[in-house]
């Protein structure tokens, strides 16, 4: 059986709709694929077989089994990319802030995956596009992709199993109280705005670790760590204590300072599913959060 799967992120304002509308109007599927692949459990969501009519979340993981990697499953485009490793199994990119990690929704072109397509086309090779997690248009840093169907399996499971750890930077306003701490408060979405969230009693479980790295006049520049990884957790909750991200204004305010929420995805662990050796990557802070 074929296991080669391409993979794409349900964004918020999709929320809602079911897989079968997913698959027809934003991957094109004709009918007959839909069939041919529902019939075959070639359709996971969340790494699990999933029948037409579910209902996508935001940031569920959509995985559709592909016939082979003779295309990149989108347009490559030539564009730079910060390359922080690279070996046989994976690639990890600097993704600057104020781009997409990959097409969705109404942007189809100009995204970190599109230059990914084409960085790997100008070196001659064929590699389908599988990235493993994303960040927000405004956030930098860290971008995990897999070069292989079998690598993307693996890491996922990572994923799931909590065996992977990404690190940010966050400058926020204010001084915090205590030098580290932990905040576990539930998040849920807010039902008259998709594409917020906010801290709800009967939202799902949310945990974020975080330490003061330095106090920076007015703002604190923390390091922070997902115990779980809900949409916007960090600047929710950093914004539920009183001290949101810097720049944040959807759930803080502008900034002069900076013109998109100071947040950095700044560091990456996982086990290599090749090797079995523990690999870390680094991304430095960007010029714009050194205030």
């Amino acid at each position: 059986m074929n296991k080669k799967y391409e993979t794409s992120f349900i964004p918020a304002a999709m929320a809602g709709i079911t897989l079968e509308e997913y698959l027809k109007r934003e991957l094109k599927l004709s009918a007959r694929s839909r069939q041919r692949l529902f019939h075959g459990h070639g359709i996971l969501v969340n790494g699990k077989s999933a029948y037409s009519k579910r209902i996508l979340k935001a940031d569920d993981r959509v995985s559709v089994r592909q016939q082979g990697d003779s295309t990149y499953g989108l347009n490559p485009e030539a564009g730079h990319v910060e390359v922080l490793y690279e070996d046989s199994a994976v690639i990890v990119l600097n993704k600057p802030a104020g781009m997409m990690v990959h097409p969705t929704g109404q942007t189809a072109s100009g995204t970190l995956a599109n230059y990914l397509a084409g960085y790997f086309s100008q070196k001659g090779q064929i590699i389908r596009i599988r990235p493993l997690h994303r960040l927000d248009r405004d956030t930098s840093g860290c971008v995990l992709f897999a070069k292989s169907a079998a690598v993307q399996q693996a890491l996922e499971k990572q994923l799931e199993n909590g065996k992977m750890h990404r690190v940010y930077q966050a400058l926020v306003e204010g001084k915090l109280e205590e030098s580290c701490g932990t905040l576990d408060y539930p998040i849920g979405r807010v039902r008259q705005r998709p594409n917020r969230r906010q801290v709800m009693e009967n939202g799902q479980r949310a945990v974020t670790h975080y330490s003061v790295m330095e106090q920076r006049g007015e703002y604190s520049l923390l390091e922070v760590r997902l115990e779980t990884g809900r949409t916007h957790q960090i600047r929710v909750h950093f914004a539920y204590i009183g001290h949101p991200v810097l720049g944040d204004r959807m759930y803080g305010r502008r900034s002069h300072l900076i013109n998109r929420q100071a947040l950095h995805a700044s560091g990456l662990e996982l086990i290599h599913p090749e090797t079995g050796k523990t690999l870390q990557v680094e991304a430095p802070l960007p010029e714009d959060m050194k205030i």
